[in-house]
């Protein structure tokens, strides 16, 4: 788990565009959120994240397809405590594997 997030950033999730709308009400926890289409809001205190996501072509690795979707994170309003804060419930609630 990373111990900072920058204001901004990308990455690409091993996850279907229904998987995450699955997940993403629970990675939020309490914060309201809203959605339009490809993108969405949540109000975290004072600040907010503002989300948008692409679905793009599968990984394939030999006879594996991996769904992927590019995730990218705008934080508006927070200190980088506050956006670590909020990202290591959210990271915990999206990861896959492990064990």
């Amino acid at each position: 788990m990373q111990s900072s997030y920058a204001e901004v950033f990308q990455r690409d999730m091993g996850c279907t565009e229904a998987e995450w709308l699955k997940w993403l009400p629970i990675a939020v926890a309490s914060c309201a959120w809203t959605r339009d289409g490809a993108s969405a809001r949540v109000a975290i205190g004072s600040g907010a994240l503002l989300l948008n996501w692409q679905v793009l072509p599968p990984r394939v690795i030999a006879l594996i397809r991996l769904p992927v979707l590019r995730m990218h994170f705008q934080f508006e309003g927070l200190s980088a405590d506050e956006r670590a804060a909020f990202m290591r419930r959210f990271d915990l609630t999206t990861q896959r594997g492990g064990g």
